[in-house]
C-alpha cells in the first residue's frame, strides 16, 4: 500500500465485535500464577511469632503422634551410616540397602577394613555411591582410631567425622542418644519453615538457628519428625495438599 493512501474504515459493528473477542480472551499464563500464589499476610516477629511457632507445633503433633526417624536402626553406628546414605536418596531405599550392609559389617572395626569396590557395590542403588562409600570407610576409621569404635555423643566430636555435618549430627544425637542439641534441617524442614512463615532463610545452618529460639529445647528432636513427616505427607515441595492440612487457617502460605 503506498505511503499516503488511506486504509479503509474498519466499520463501528466489526470494531465492536473484534473489542468483544478480546474481552472474552482466557486469562494470561501470568493472572492465572497470580491467582495460584498464596495469600500475603504481614509476617509476624517477637511473641506473635513464638504464639504462631507453638501453635503449629501442636497442632503437628496432634497430626502425628506417632512421627519418627524413618530409617531403620539398631545401634548408633547404624543410624550414622544410614543417615550418611540418606544424601539425595529416600529412606526407603535407605532401608532396602542397610540390612545386606550391617549383616556384611557388624561394627566400625569390620567397617572401617572393608573393600572399598565391595562397599560401592552393595550401597550403589542409594546413589553417589563412590562419595558415600569413602566418607563411610573414613568415618569407620576415625570411629576406630580416635573413639575405640563408638560413636561420640557430642556435637564437636561428631562433625569432625568424615562425612558427617550438623543434620547427621543431630540425627545421631536426637535419635541415638536422645540428646537436643539442634533441630534436624533438611530439605523438608527448610521448606516448611519458610511456607509456615517462620523464617526467611534458606540456609539450613540459618533456618536451624531462627527456629532453635522458637521452640523448647526438649521437644527439638520430635519437632523436626512431625516436621519432615508434614512435609512428605501432605505439605509437598510440587503440589501442596493444602485443603488436607490441618494448619491451613495459620499457614501464611495456604491456598485454600
Amino acid at each position: 500500500m503506498a505511503a499516503n493512501q488511506k486504509r479503509p474504515a474498519v466499520k463501528d459493528g466489526a470494531a465492536k465485535r473484534s473489542k468483544a473477542k478480546a474481552g472474552a480472551a482466557k486469562p494470561s499464563k501470568a493472572k492465572v500464577s497470580a491467582a495460584k500464589r498464596p495469600k500475603s499476610r504481614g509476617a509476624l516477629s517477637g511473641a506473635a511469632l513464638e504464639r504462631h511457632a507453638l501453635e503449629i507445633q501442636r497442632r503437628l503433633e496432634a497430626a502425628y503422634p506417632d512421627a519418627h526417624c524413618e530409617l531403620d536402626f539398631r545401634t548408633p553406628l547404624q543410624l550414622l551410616v544410614a543417615t550418611i546414605l540418606s544424601a539425595q536418596c529416600t529412606d526407603k531405599r535407605v532401608n532396602m540397602v542397610t540390612p545386606a550392609l550391617f549383616a556384611r559389617y557388624a561394627d566400625a572395626a569390620a567397617l572401617a577394613a572393608a573393600d572399598l569396590a565391595e562397599l560401592e557395590e552393595i550401597i550403589r542403588s542409594t546413589g553417589f555411591y563412590r562419595n558415600k562409600a569413602k566418607s563411610i570407610l573414613g568415618m569407620a576409621r576415625a570411629l576406630v582410631e580416635r573413639h575405640g569404635g563408638d560413636v561420640p555423643r557430642t556435637m564437636d566430636e561428631l562433625v569432625r567425622l568424615p562425612g558427617v555435618g550438623r543434620k547427621t549430627a543431630n540425627v545421631i544425637l536426637g535419635n541415638a542418644f536422645g540428646i537436643n542439641d539442634g533441630i534436624v534441617v533438611d530439605t523438608h524442614v527448610g521448606r516448611l519453615a519458610n511456607r509456615f512463615g517462620l523464617t526467611r532463610e534458606t540456609d539450613a545452618v540459618k533456618v536451624e538457628q531462627a527456629l532453635l529460639p522458637l521452640f523448647p529445647r526438649q521437644s527439638w528432636t520430635m519437632l523436626s519428625h512431625v516436621m519432615i513427616w508434614h512435609g512428605r505427607r501432605v505439605c509437598d515441595a510440587r503440589k501442596p495438599k493444602c485443603g488436607e492440612c490441618p494448619l491451613r487457617d495459620i499457614c501464611p502460605s495456604a491456598l485454600t
